[in-house]
């Protein structure tokens, strides 16, 4: 593996390059970096392709803004393709998880000519939040172009703690996070995993209450059969790198870009993605829970060349790498089919 570092849309950007051939471009969400991607580069670069993976704004090695307003969707798209320019790319294959997902599905739409296809994991494009349903005997209106983001979520953690609130406001998750990354990651992986519970969240009262309170101690200690104890240290080093007060400003910004894109980015979800594009998602994936059935119904209209839908079993929502095999199955599969020839 190669780390470069490229200096595009005014900050330096740290990635890891493995193999030759058409270009697949790899995007961790929150919280990843491109080691989430350990188990697809060399799989991707041995079947002959060159693989890429890129810290995103605000993690790793990559520079880290502090303001929210530098996270929207725009901007992301902005520095992936600034990317792909300084390493003489003209187009490449997007490959996103979470947030990561959400860059993806953005690149297609908003530069589409360098788009060669799409393969989003855990993220439909057009996420619902499933709000019409009771929360805790109220009603809540499904997220729309009338209703801010934060505002949604303000209302929803009136009845329990809810993260997407908790994180709006600057400061606290920074401060509790930053404080604690070995104890917040170890928790979150498992939480988040197929056999975990993230979604206890909503026994809690939001006042007075933390993201640590909230997430629950692994039942059992590492190595897990997915991460293992030398795994977990490499993700505190590079989170750290930008000590406490920014150790987890890229996927804290994030949530808080929501309300960015929101405002300056109304067609996302909405007008078509033309690229190739796959779904994937661990079966036991929280975020099957949170998102409307509506937007995996409707997806195929939105993407009128979606190739497929894969639910991978024993997997949550690290699914690629709590299912490394699988997920490389079907990656390569949608590779070999579009970048053929």
């Amino acid at each position: 593996m190669e780390h470069l570092r490229a200096e595009t849309n005014g900050i330096a950007m740290h990635a890891v390059s493995e193999g030759d051939g058409p270009a697949v471009l790899f995007c961790h969400g929150f919280p990843g970096l491109w080691y989430s991607w350990r188990h697809q580069l060399p799989v991707v670069a041995k079947a002959g392709f060159r693989a890429i993976a890129v810290d995103m704004r605000g993690y790793g090695r990559t520079d880290r803004p502090v303001h929210a307003s530098e996270y929207g969707n725009q901007t992301l798209v902005q520095d992936l393709t600034g990317l792909l320019d300084a390493l003489n790319i003209e187009r490449a294959v997007f490959v996103g998880h979470d947030f990561g997902a959400q860059a993806c599905w953005a690149a297609a739409l908003h530069a589409p000519d360098r788009v060669r296809g799409v393969v989003s994991l855990a993220v439909p494009y057009g996420l619902g939040f499933a709000s019409k349903k009771k929360h805790d005997g109220a009603e809540h209106e499904e997220r729309g172009r009338g209703r801010r983001p934060s505002d949604t979520y303000a209302e929803i953690a009136k009845h329990h703690f809810l993260h997407l609130h908790y994180f709006q406001e600057l400061g606290p998750a920074e401060a509790e996070l930053g404080a604690n990354p070995r104890l917040f990651l170890r928790r979150i992986y498992w939480a988040l995993s197929a056999r975990g519970s993230l979604l206890d969240f909503k026994k809690f009262p939001s006042e007075g209450t933390g993201y640590l309170d909230v997430l629950a101690e692994p039942s059992e200690p590492l190595p897990w059969r997915w991460l293992s104890e030398e795994d977990l240290d490499y993700l505190v080093e590079e989170y750290m790198r930008g000590g406490v007060s920014t150790a987890f400003i890229g996927g804290l910004n994030s949530y808080r870009a929501m309300d960015v894109n929101w405002e300056h980015d109304p067609e996302y979800g909405r007008a078509p993605v033309t690229a190739p594009a796959l779904f994937v998602c661990g079966e036991k994936d929280p975020v099957l829970q949170i998102i409307t059935p509506k937007s995996l119904e409707t997806m195929p209209s939105r993407v009128p060349k979606l190739r497929g839908m894969h639910l991978i079993a024993n997997a949550g929502h690290f699914v690629q790498q709590e299912q490394p095999d699988a997920v490389n199955e079907v990656l390569l599969r949608f590779l070999r089919g579009e970048l053929s020839g």
